[in-house]
């Protein structure tokens, strides 16, 4: 079992643990009459969400009042749609601010969820339970929540800390290879950003890396401290929080290009190619560093060809919620474990993505 805390605007734990789902009415806390809605896609739903699995009947032991909100699958749904029917289903079924939510799924889930939670009553508490590599390596730290709007991936949003974060190594069982790679994707950011040691485990294992949970679930422990300790210093992004952007300003393009095709991980690896290969090409950092990382995206398994051309990526980009009106900032990549900020004028970013195009 790994246990990390997290001392952002609530205090909470991230706990790691084999049979966790079966526990997380252990891990939550006696019910004191309160109702908690399970909110999943209808693909999860299946594995996890039916009153005969683990999860459910955790929490009906520990004497919740368990409710279900189930919303179709996919990038496309979101949306303020799917946030709007959360509300109406949490409003009809009287929860209140003494009331719970539960994320359970990937990253998606946990978005809306957290998003939902933040504006029913004004804030109510939710907990993430991640069952994708990327949800528990990234997105279900941290409190960044939000949906997209048709104009660019998570235009909306709010700064919202869960009371619980709860991950069941066994759900990786269910991953295909290429969901693995898109928690994948983030750890090598992690690794970059502050912690090398993290590229030096998956560049010595990439054979086998994937079918390895225990591994996997060491290497998101490792990304979830990168997280925290920025988080920590810098909560709603004012600042250093930024580094963790790396690769995502050209990622959030492509996934915008591709009309979410490309999954977000495969999207940041392309990114952050990109990202270290213009820096490369301007003396930001050096070339061995920049094929370093190319390297190891490589080993890992990702196709780092970006099929969308300049003019495409930079359309998408400048509706990117980095850009502060005629500028945007990029993380430039400089050695292993060292980022930092550069804010360039828009008209120059089209230039720069030609200069990383590989």
């Amino acid at each position: 079992m790994i246990k990390l805390t997290v001392n952002a605007s609530r205090k909470y734990d991230v706990v790691m643990e084999r049979g966790a789902l079966g526990k997380a009415g252990e891990y939550i806390g006696k019910a004191n009459g309160r109702k908690i809605c399970i909110i999943t896609d209808d693909n999860v739903d299946k594995l996890y969400g039916q009153s005969e699995h683990a999860l459910w009947g955790s929490l009906t032991s520990a004497g919740f009042d368990v409710y279900k909100y189930v919303f179709p699958s996919g990038e496309d749904h979101k949306n303020m749609s799917t946030v709007t029917g959360m509300l109406e289903f949490l409003a009809e079924h009287s929860f209140t601010r003494s009331d719970l939510l539960l994320a359970l799924g990937g990253g998606i889930t946990g978005d809306i969820t957290g998003f939902t939670a933040a504006t029913y009553l004004r804030g109510i508490e939710f907990i993430q339970v991640p069952t994708s590599f990327l949800a528990v390596v990234d997105s279900s730290v941290g409190g960044k929540t939000g949906v997209n709007l048709s104009s660019g991936k998570n235009l909306a949003g709010a700064f919202w800390q869960p009371s619980l974060v709860l991950f069941d190594p066994d759900v990786l069982d269910t991953l295909s290879d290429e969901l693995k790679l898109d928690g994948m994707a983030e750890a090598i950011k992690a690794g970059i950003i502050a912690d090398p040691q993290i590229l030096t485990m998956i560049g010595s294992s990439a054979g086998e890396l994937l079918d390895d949970n225990d591994l996997l679930t060491e290497i998101a422990a490792k990304a979830v401290k990168v997280k925290r300790t920025i988080v920590e210093e810098d909560e709603r992004e004012s600042g250093k929080r930024a580094l963790l952007n790396l690769g995502h300003t050209a990622a959030h393009a492509i996934e915008k290009c591709s009309d979410y095709g490309i999954s977000h991980g495969h999207a940041v690896a392309m990114g952050m190619a990109m990202i270290s290969a213009a820096a490369a090409a301007e003396g930001l950092c050096e070339k061995a560093f920049h094929e370093e990382i190319v390297s190891i995206l490589k080993q890992a398994g990702f196709a780092l060809t970006c099929p969308y051309n300049t003019k495409e990526l930079t359309r998408a980009a400048l509706h990117d919620k980095k850009r502060r009106g005629d500028s945007i900032t990029l993380v430039i990549p400089e050695a292993a474990g060292s980022c930092r900020l550069k804010k360039i004028p828009v008209g120059e970013l089209e230039a720069f993505f030609e200069k990383g195009l590989i």
